[in-house]
């Protein structure tokens, strides 16, 4: 018998649990969010991700492709808005 026909029979729940969770893990859309979810008003950008509220908004039903164009734009945003906020503090 194998470890993994053992672990079905004395352990049929936490079988269950751990196939809908590499289930999910499949399914999961991977996010930029970093949970600081604020808004500047000026650039309408998130201060944590540097996403618009549209691109969060639409994050979920946009194709990989067009996900993957935000990512892309990600870095420079937030070098933009971290040297913003570096001048106003001076």
């Amino acid at each position: 018998m194998t470890l993994a026909t053992i672990a079905t029979i004395a352990l049929p729940h936490a079988t269950l649990m751990l196939a809908i969770d590499l289930a999910l893990r499949r399914t999961m859309i991977e996010s930029p969010c970093v949970k600081i979810c604020t808004l500047d008003a000026r650039s309408g950008l998130c201060l944590g991700c540097g996403r618009t509220i549209d691109e969060i908004a639409r994050w979920t039903t946009m194709a990989a492709a067009e996900r993957a164009r935000v990512l892309s734009k990600l870095p420079g945003r937030l070098v933009g808005r971290d040297a913003e906020i570096a001048s106003s503090t001076r």
